[in-house]
Parts: C-alpha cells; structure tokens; sequence
C-alpha cells in the first residue's frame, strides 16, 4: 500500500471514529441496558424489600446483604439469594457501575461522597413513619426503575390485602428489643390503631424509644402485650401471670420496614386481635 493509499484510510478512520462519537455510538455504561431499563443496587434492606416487587429481576444488581440475614431481612431470604449482595462499601458498589443506588438517608458520608465522585446517581430514603409516607417511597422506586404501574399495584395489594376490623379492641403496648417503646408518630403506632387497639405506652405519657421495665409492665400492664424483643424481662415467666392481659410475640421485622411488610404487620395483628378476643370469651 502506497503512502497516499495509507493516508487516505487514516482520514477515512477518524472520519468514521468522529462520526461515531457524534451519532452517540459509544461503548454502553457497564450497569446500563437501555432494553431492560436502569440497573439498582440497593444498600438497605427496607429498600430491598420495594424494589425486588417493582424492578425487573434483571435490573437489579445487587441488594443490601442484610436481606440474606432472616433477622434482619424483610424480603423472603431464599429470594433474596436468587441475587447478589453488597457489604455496602464504595468499591464494591463502583465495581457494579449501577445506573441508580438506593440507600438510606443515613449513609456514610463517606461512602456517599466516594460514590458521587463516581459519578454514580444515590438516591436516599428516610424510615417512613406512617403508611401513606412508605407507599409514597413505592412510587418513587418504582418510577426511578420505570415501572409505575408495578408501584400502583403493589399499594392497592397492601392497601386491600387485609380487612380492617372493626370496633376497639383495647389498648396495646409493642415492647421493642432492649425493653423501648414505640412512639405515636411511628408506623407501628400506625399498625396498630389501624388493628383498633390505643397505644398504651402514649396514654402512659411514653415517647419514642423510651425505656419500660419489667416492673413497669407488671405495674400498668395493656390488655395486650406484644413482645418484639429478647432482653431477660421481655422473656420473664411473670408475664404469662398478668391477668386480663394477652402476651404475643410481634416479629420487629414486620414493623421496621413499610412496604410490603406493612400487609404482613396488619395480617398478624389480626390473628393477634383473633387470639385475644378468642380468650376473652
């Protein structure tokens, strides 16, 4: 090939390389595939917990690995498996080159500020404090993944899912891990004047997170008791003495998360209102 022959086809490569960059003809960012949408990993396990019911499988690139951990995940743990997890470090999460990253309002700085250097896009979410602010956050997740229609129909699921009772059924007190009580602004709270029970710890002038002991209890004991820790009062054989109260055990991964647990809180504090009113009869 001839000098001019070889300039002509140099010419005739930077041409075509020019007009690749200009026609948008570069390589596709690693987390990215415009056929299945924007790719997630999320580093929380309330967060999980929405985006496995409104993203498409193959969007989502890793999950927080709290959601692999039966006391801590809020997402049925054999399904959680079925995708990859994160330790929640920044060079993990780079390594997957998300489109989207969903964590916590309260993430390391420091792994937020290494993750925005990146160039990554994060996105942060408070713990929701009543049903309405969790069915808020389904509808962001599912319009960020670009299935609104899924977030639609997840809401009416857990909106419908369970019927309402009706009428009061007394007053309730959820005895959380390290003997705290729940506050009235809490969507446990919530949980349970939806169940129509009163918050018992309020009408004792309790706030969120306040210390209750034993003796407290045994003092002004609720009509019902829900136990949703482990700590030696919570598992002391007294309880099961108190007259004219039901004592239940109240899994805390119902009531941490909103989302999809919000069904599954109301469906057991139902069968717990079953149980009391059962024995009272």
């Amino acid at each position: 090939m001839g000098v001019s022959a070889i300039n002509r086809a140099a010419r005739w490569l930077g041409a075509a390389s020019a007009l690749a960059v200009l026609s948008g003809c570069q390589p596709a960012k690693a987390g990215r595939s415009d056929d299945i949408g924007p790719t997630f990993v999320s580093l929380n396990p309330c967060l999980d917990a929405i985006l496995v019911e409104v993203a498409a499988p193959e969007q989502i690139l890793a999950l927080s690995h709290y959601s692999r951990d039966p006391a801590a995940s809020s997402v049925d743990v054999n399904r959680a498996r079925s995708f990859g997890v994160t330790g929640g470090t920044a060079e993990e999460i780079i390594a997957l080159s998300p489109d989207i990253v969903l964590a916590s309002r309260f993430i390391a700085p420091a792994t937020l500020n290494a993750l925005e250097r990146a160039g990554l896009r994060v996105e942060t979410f408070d713990s929701p404090f009543s049903s309405e602010a969790s069915f808020d956050q389904i509808f962001q997740i599912s319009n960020l993944a670009e299935h609104p229609a899924r977030g639609d129909e997840l809401v009416q699921q857990i909106r419908f899912s369970v019927d309402k009772p009706e009428g009061d059924a007394g007053s309730a007190m959820v005895w959380q891990a390290g003997q705290i009580v729940a506050g009235e602004s809490s969507l446990v709270a919530e949980h349970l004047r939806w169940a129509g029970f009163s918050n018992h710890s309020a009408a004792q002038g309790l706030g969120q997170a306040d210390f209750v002991t034993l003796e407290a209890v045994l003092t002004e004991p609720p009509d019902l008791l829900l136990i949703a820790g482990d700590a030696a009062g919570q598992g002391h054989p007294v309880l099961g003495s108190l007259e004219g109260t039901h004592v239940a055990r109240f899994d805390p991964n119902l009531f941490y998360c909103g989302g999809p647990s919000i069904a599954q809180a109301r469906e057991r504090l139902v069968d717990i209102r079953a149980e009391l009113e059962g024995a009272s009869e």
